[in-house]
Order: structure tokens, then sequence, then C-alpha cells
């Protein structure tokens, strides 16, 4: 079982920038693919960013192609979120999540792919 911790969030104008981390424990990332998700108030949670285990696969959701770039850093244990450009409407609580994947190199877009779930991290960006 791994356990998942999100930092890195914040309150940004609207242009701003923040990087987001998840940090991970338990296990080795090596054996998940990842994802980014956000859930806005009164809104259902929806996909950000994903990557496959090696890093090299990644995929976006329309609104973050272009602004947001996930990594990962699996000696560190750690999967990333770089968002630029930001816009009033990225406000939101942003999740990472895990999915065990060892030996195949793919990503998952869709929540219920996912095994594994951090407790999330605030992203405001005001006008």
């Amino acid at each position: 079982q791994v356990q998942l911790v999100e930092s890195g969030g914040g309150s940004v104008q609207a242009g701003g920038s923040l990087r987001l981390s998840c940090a991970a424990s338990g296990r080795s990332l090596r054996d998940y693919a990842m994802g980014w998700f956000r859930q806005a108030p009164g809104k259902e949670r929806e996909f950000v960013a994903a990557i496959s285990w090696s890093g090299s696969l990644t995929s976006y959701a329309g609104s973050a192609k272009g602004r947001f770039t996930i990594s990962r850093d699996n000696a560190k244990n750690t999967v990333y979120l770089q968002m630029i450009s930001l816009k009033p409407e990225d406000t939101a609580q942003y999740y990472c999540a895990a999915r065990f994947a060892v030996g195949t190199s793919v990503y998952y877009t869709r929540v219920p792919l996912y095994d594994y779930w951090g407790q999330g991290t605030q992203v405001t960006v005001s006008t």
C-alpha cells in the first residue's frame, strides 16, 4: 500500500505559477502510474494530467495542455505538477493518485481506475 501527501498549493493571482508535489511512502513509486486530478466546490473530480511509471508517457486534459507539466522523480518517490499561466477557473482542490502498474507502460485518466489518493492541496487563483 502506498500513502500519498500533496503539497505546494496556495493562493496566487491570475497568470501566476505553482508547483505541486506528491510525496509517496510505503512503496516505491516505480510500481505505479500516477495522476493529478482536481475538484472544485459543487463539481465532480476531474482529470488534469497523468504519467506512466517511467515518465515516458504523459497525458493532459485540454484545460491543462500547454500550461501544466506533470513529471516524476522515482528516486525521490515524488510526482510533480508544474502549473503556469494560472486562471481563476483552475481554483480547486488538487489530488494526486496512484495505480499499481508494474511492468506496464501506461497512464490512466479516469478517477475509478486509481487505487490510492492523497488528501489534496488547495489552489486558489484570484483575478
